[in-house]
């Protein structure tokens, strides 16, 4: 048999799941995070990426999931160092922040940074109690080269999440290019951060980086992009133009192969869809005309991993 890998999507929330993928009559936040449940054991949250977590709310989704659901974080924007908008963050964290003219966050000193992290930290302390929380997901903007301050901020960032553990996605080249691999992912080890693994369109651009196979912590953690070169870097274009996309059984197939070895030999391993199209549904099947991509992948490829899939 092979390694047990967790898989689930990139948001139990996303747009196309709410349309395409949840029953009729299953309707609301907490119906739907209980029917997700029933399928997957974990998940990531994507919406914290856009506004800081509150724990009344965290403690809600751990009382609407089973015992040893796994959610994994994603970093709100500014610990990521992407733009925010000022009303992004809560009131008391506004006053000292420098905006630009366009009213972002621009430039914070760490000393406020750190101040957004220890409020990210606090409010997930419902997972944490309750055995739930996995990674905090750190998908760095496509303009964060490789460079020493790029990597100092990285390890500023690491002590800053307290003991949780780092997951750290790149999104240009420089970091795992044929030059800068060796040493980007001698830098997550020694820090202790988890490499994400990637699936995205094979191109040569900028901000897409190549899909390197390799651990540098304890856990496997791979992202399932989808591989639509046409629509990633569209002028425009939206986040479901740019990760519209539907997996074939053989492109599963390999990742189901290609998993293995490395799944071996980490303590945990996760695969995590996020490819948030829709695509049509077969003639005759089923009522919808359209399904969500990201869960029919994924649970085809629990199926392919030998894992019990729910009807």
């Amino acid at each position: 048999m092979p390694p047990f890998v967790r898989v689930g999507t990139c948001s139990w929330a996303d747009e196309s799941l709410s349309k395409w993928w949840y029953p009729r009559g299953v309707n609301g936040a907490e119906e739907r995070l209980r029917y997700y449940a029933e399928r997957f054991d974990t998940v990531e949250l994507d919406a914290t990426y856009y506004r800081l977590p509150e724990a009344e709310q965290v403690a809600k989704w751990v009382e609407r999931t089973p015992p040893g659901f796994v959610f994994h974080v994603k970093a709100f924007g500014l610990m990521t160092r992407h733009p925010v908008k000022l009303e992004a963050l809560p009131p008391e964290l506004r006053e000292a922040m420098p905006v630009d003219e366009r009213g972002r966050v621009d430039r914070p000193p760490r000393e406020l940074r750190a101040r957004v992290f220890e409020r990210f930290h606090e409010a997930l302390e419902p997972f944490r109690a309750a055995g739930k929380l996995g990674g905090i997901l750190f998908q760095l903007p496509s303009y964060v080269v490789r460079k020493p301050v790029s990597l100092d901020y990285l390890a500023w960032a690491k002590e800053e999440l307290r003991g949780d553990e780092m997951l750290v996605e790149f999104r240009h080249r420089s970091w795992l290019d044929d030059e800068g691999r060796a040493e980007t992912l001698a830098f997550l080890e020694e820090l202790g951060a988890t490499h994400v693994v990637v699936d995205a369109p094979k191109t040569e651009a900028k901000n897409l980086v190549p899909t390197v196979l390799a651990l540098t912590s304890p856990t496997l953690y791979v992202r399932f992009h989808g591989r639509n070169a046409a629509t990633w870097n569209k002028r425009g274009g939206s986040a479901a133009e740019r990760f519209d996309y539907l997996y074939s059984d053989e492109e599963l197939e390999e990742w189901a192969e290609a998993i293995g070895p490395l799944a071996e030999e980490a303590e945990n391993a996760y695969a995590m869809f996020n490819n948030n199209g829709r695509s049509p549904s077969p003639s005759g099947l089923g009522e919808r005309e359209w399904f969500a991509q990201a869960p029919v992948n994924a649970l085809r490829f629990k199926e392919l991993l030998g894992e019990e899939v729910p009807a």
